[in-house]
């Protein structure tokens, strides 16, 4: 047997009914916190272990012990959130159709490019490091796992976590050079043989 139970089914188990908050504050409130990281650790302490210290069994205890515990939490955090609000709010009025369509067009059009067509970047910033001409594959070639080619010998390029995989799906025969998405951009790994030494 198999059963679900709702999130609103066990806040009304234990006694905990949701905020009244308008239409579509929740999902705002949260991304607010998000960005200013309200509920942060540092902020409002570390909940899980924080509930295992908690010595009562109700609602109201775990309120009264918590607060007691961490007296200014709740108001620091409100405030880093009510400081993003009020950010967003600004945003918000500087917000016109035109740039949500700006906006619009930068996810569809240009993110799906960038997306696709970041392994042309990668080869190109190896081959300039060293020294090299590069192409992307041809779709043949990439049928075998081939994504282009620098100074004239094919490379694959993969995320890190590919390599780290226990059983490949694949054999490449090639040179790898593996990437990983970091902050606001790409790290990249491979071997050095072929950038020529520095003077």
């Amino acid at each position: 047997m198999r059963k679900t139970i709702t999130f609103d089914a066990i806040r009304e188990a234990l006694g905990a009914a949701p905020p009244d908050l308008p239409k579509y504050a929740s999902g705002l409130l949260n991304r607010a916190n998000q960005l200013a990281q309200g509920t942060r650790p540092a902020v409002v302490g570390q909940m899980t272990e924080l509930i295992q210290e908690f010595p009562g069994k109700t609602l109201a205890e775990w309120r009264a012990w918590y607060t007691a515990q961490r007296p200014n939490a709740l108001n620091e955090a409100t405030d880093r959130i009510w400081s993003m609000v009020a950010r967003l709010k600004n945003a918000m009025e500087a917000i016109d159709r035109d740039a949500v369509r700006r906006w619009t067009e930068d996810l569809v059009i240009v993110k799906t490019f960038v997306g696709l067509r970041f392994h042309e970047v990668i080869l190109r910033e190896v081959a300039e490091l060293r020294g090299m001409d590069y192409r992307l594959a041809q779709p043949a070639e990439e049928s075998r796992g081939i994504d282009g080619y620098i100074g004239g010998k094919p490379v694959s390029i993969k995320p890190k976590s590919y390599s780290t995989m226990a059983e490949l799906p694949e054999s490449i025969e090639c040179e790898m050079i593996f990437y990983e998405k970091k902050g606001d951009g790409l790290v990249i790994e491979f071997k050095d043989t072929g950038i020529p030494a520095d003077p």
